[in-house]
């Protein structure tokens, strides 16, 4: 299966592999979790560069994006909200959990991705 290129900014290469050496807690508790689970069989990239962004965990055969806002997301909704439509227009689906209900309600998030994908008929290679 082909999977659809998006294009991304070659100079965020470097900024994603700092962001992977210093993840979040949330962000390794998420990514351990996403690994042990391994999500219906699929294959998650994380901090991956997509335009002029990078998001937290990305699966190309989905399309899926998964953010987890932290502090740095409050009070700016309206920059995620345009960051969200960009990665809309190429396709991409955006699920966004808050640090907290990550750090306090992983199974319920891992859950609610889990059936995001359940409900999208798609069979994993």
């Amino acid at each position: 299966m082909r999977y659809k290129i998006i294009p991304y900014n070659p100079a965020l290469k470097q900024r994603a592999k700092e962001l992977r050496k210093n993840s979040t807690l949330t962000e390794i508790m998420m990514w351990d979790e996403m690994k042990k689970m391994k999500v219906r069989g699929y294959d998650f990239d994380r901090q991956k560069p997509i335009d002029n962004y990078i998001v937290d965990f990305y699966c190309k055969e989905l399309m899926l994006a998964i953010e987890i806002d932290g502090e740095s997301h409050y009070g700016n909704e309206l920059k995620d909200k345009n960051r969200d439509q960009c990665l809309n227009a190429y396709g991409v689906t955006v699920l966004r959990f808050d640090d907290m209900e990550v750090r306090y309600n992983l199974d319920k998030i891992m859950k609610e991705i889990v059936e995001w994908i359940d409900k999208r008929e798609i069979i994993p290679k």
